[in-house]
């Protein structure tokens, strides 16, 4: 055995090597060896590995853990299907409005006619086909729908669709007596929309919306049994989904959410979460692959759903974005529903040799499949799927409709919180805001830990240091398990008890100016710190305020940012955020826990007990302030500046948009907190301004200061 292999069998044993491999961009094999001894991730790098694996095992031991019977199953069934619909953007369910199906043209075959047609799932949400209908029916058939994976063909700047590159497969399906009905996806299809939201465009408020392209496919499915249905040629009762990759996904999707499928075969379109968040497959995946993980569900619930029709999971082994130990695990899980149902039989799995590749073994099996579930039948599978057409004779557009939302759909899919009234008295205001703080509960925040969880504080001093009649003492506490945050405190030396503290929440931005000012008298102590050049001015300005007015400041920086920073480059901090994301979290909404836990922490600490707290933060940081205040009553006073008016804008929070937006949230937090909200604003506070006015709240407690600079250290 030789070096290299030793070195390999070292790392595959040791699992948060991986993770951190994965996360920062090691390079396994004999290098790790260099990278530990040189390149060693950070301690925020290690703690962020070791955070993502133990959410993943705790949502995997969860998944389908309370099922013990069939009874128990039938149960829960319904509430599961209807979190999967509110997952993808589906409750409430849009309206059925008229498909409004068009045929443009005909492709001739000698066994079966193609028909190019578009129809609306919505009004303006064009959705482009391809039905092939065998020639010489004379009874309704079995159909089967197609749905696309990512095969853009594309020819001097024209989309033809996916269902260009994929038209082998309806081919094939109507020369053996299937009409097969071959949709384009949302992207890449004639009409080009998005699924690279949070991927490529930053467009993170999708996540504040709950919002997903998965969604959209999902809905397309839904109206494309619609279609198929009302087709003469159809038998509504024998009706299979397939597709491969991101047709797989939606093939999933569909299969699940609606029983006029009855029978399926996901082509390398699932994993688990061990895969996506762990190994890193999700840096693989567009956001059309995920539902917005509202129930934290792990992904073999989805197959259970399917449960007890015919289902074939089909993958290749060397599929390196759906690998072959999470296509295992997702089986192994929906096996024990399909046993509950006695209906091990209906349930089936392949893994051809390969890659994640369109190949001949992977579709006859398929082929078998609706074969067998469909028309009851098992012939030999003598022809191969062939390409018959150019992809000009399968266009269905000349020219796009004027009328299309498909590149903008993201924007109305998922409708956002209508403005409230202000309420009129406090009954109806207590009515209104217990109604925000159960959806903020259930549907933003349910990634934070369950009570109990959190566990203790584990409060450690890492050092206290005194120069010009003032202590600098640094802590480190438990937010939760896998994440330790450091405070720090700042006081007159000789202050043994302070009234009043004020928690600097700080940005990336804060934090250096914090070090600037430090620097100038504790260099020693912050030496494990990148260091900015020193700011006397600020350290002096800091100083005086505190000896002659005896306050305490106190400042901290949530998880990813300041001393806990997650090393890597843009593309690397959009996968590490899309993780949160799986995991049925934001990294803003952890940062929103994170503060609650400093808050928390503050007043467990001797010189700070019981002192009137302050809040200041900006920008993005003041708005994940303003929710922890929310949530922790006994802040005394927000100074916030520069407030985002919207949650589009941030902070980022699972749902949010769907429930509530920033104003509200400042009008709730004002009912216990006063709350100073400084700089450029126009009416954007008018709600919480009339609420208080309305319900004659005390003037402290809400007020706005134009161009006002905030206190804030930042």
């Amino acid at each position: 055995m030789n070096g290299e292999h030793l070195m390999g069998q070292r790392i595959r044993q040791d699992s948060r090597v991986i993770v951190l491999a994965v996360l920062f961009g090691w390079h396994l094999g004999a290098s790790v060896a260099v990278a530990q001894q040189s390149d060693q991730p950070s301690p925020a790098d290690r703690q962020l590995a070791e955070y993502f694996q133990a959410e993943t095992v705790k949502l995997q031991s969860r998944c389908l853990s309370e099922i013990k019977n069939l009874d128990d199953w039938k149960a829960r069934r319904g509430i599961y299907r209807q979190q999967l619909l509110e997952m993808l953007g589906l409750d409430p369910v849009p309206a059925r409005t008229p498909l409004e199906a068009t045929v443009t043209g005909t492709a001739e075959h000698e066994q079966f006619t193609v028909e190019n047609l578009h129809f609306q799932s919505m009004p303006g949400l064009y959705v482009t086909a391809n039905l092939y209908v065998p020639k010489n029916l004379d009874k309704p058939a079995p159909a089967i729908l197609y749905v696309c994976g990512h095969g853009p063909v594309k020819k001097d700047g024209v989309s033809y669709g996916n269902k260009a590159g994929y038209q082998h497969h309806g081919a094939w399906f109507a020369r053996n007596g299937y009409v097969c009905l071959v949709i384009d996806t949302v992207q890449l299809g004639e009409i080009e929309g998005i699924h690279h939201g949070t991927y490529r465009y930053n467009m993170w408020w999708w996540n504040s919306r709950g919002y997903t392209p998965a969604g959209v496919e999902a809905w397309n499915c839904v109206r494309s049994l619609d279609y198929l249905e009302s087709r003469k040629e159809v038998d509504p009762n024998r009706i299979g989904v397939t597709g491969r990759s991101g047709g797989g996904a939606y093939s999933w999707w569909i299969a699940a959410i609606d029983e006029r499928i009855k029978a399926a075969v996901p082509v390398a379109g699932i994993t688990d979460l061990q895969n996506h968040v762990v190994d890193g497959t999700v840096e693989g995946h567009c956001d059309c692959m995920f539902f917005v993980n509202t129930y934290r569900w792990d992904y073999p619930m989805v197959a259970a759903l399917v449960a007890p029709r015919p289902l074939l999971i089909s993958n290749t082994d060397k599929d390196s974005i759906f690998p072959l130990e999470g296509v295992l695990r997702v089986h192994q899980k929906a096996r024990e529903i399909y046993r509950l149902y006695g209906a091990e039989d209906k349930l089936g799995l392949q893994i051809t040799e390969g890659p994640h590749k369109d190949t001949q073994e992977l579709r006859i099996h398929a082929f078998v499949w609706f074969n067998r579930f469909l028309k009851g039948e098992n012939p030999e599978i003598g022809e191969p799927a062939t390409r018959f057409f150019e992809p000009e004779q399968l266009k269905v557009f000349k020219d796009l409709p004027a009328d299309q939302i498909n590149a903008k759909v993201q924007e109305q899919f998922v409708p956002v919180a209508r403005s409230p009234q202000v309420p009129q008295s406090s009954d109806e205001w207590a009515t209104m805001r217990d109604g925000w703080m159960k959806a903020l509960k259930e549907k933003v925040f349910r990634g934070w830990p369950s009570k109990g969880e959190a566990g203790p504080f584990d409060i450690d001093k890492v050092f206290s240091a005194e120069a010009d009649g003032v202590r600098l003492a640094a802590f480190e506490f438990t937010s939760q398990p896998h994440v330790r945050l450091r405070l720090f405190l700042l006081c007159p030396a000789d202050l043994t008890r302070a009234n009043q503290v004020t928690l600097d929440v700080l940005n990336g931005a804060g934090w250096a100016a914090f070090l600037s000012a430090m620097r100038c008298k504790f260099e020693k102590e912050l030496a494990g710190y990148s260091l900015p050049e020193a700011e006397p001015t600020a350290f002096n300005a800091m100083r005086a305020a505190l000896l002659r007015d005896e306050q305490t400041y106190a400042f901290v920086c949530p998880r990813g940012i300041g001393p806990d920073a997650w090393t890597g480059d843009e593309r690397k901090q959009i996968q590490i955020r899309r993780r949160f994301m799986l995991l049925g979290q934001t990294a803003d909404g952890m940062r929103v826990w994170d503060v609650r836990r400093a808050i928390q922490a503050l007043a467990l600490l001797g010189p700070t007990a019981g002192a009137r707290t302050i809040l200041p933060a900006r920008d993005n940081m003041a708005g994940i302030v303003l929710y922890a205040a929310l949530f922790e009553p006994g802040v005394a006073q927000l100074d916030l500046m520069d407030l985002p008016a919207t949650h589009a804008q941030g902070p980022i929070l699972l749902n949010v948009l769907r429930f509530l937006d920033m104003p509200q949230a400042v009008a709730m937090t004002a009912q216990h907190t006063n709350v100073r909200l400084r700089g450029d604003s126009s009416d954007t506070w008018a709600f919480p301004r009339s609420v208080a006015t309305t319900l004659k709240w005390d003037p402290e407690r809400f007020r706005v200061e134009l161009g006002a600079e905030s206190p804030a250290s930042q």
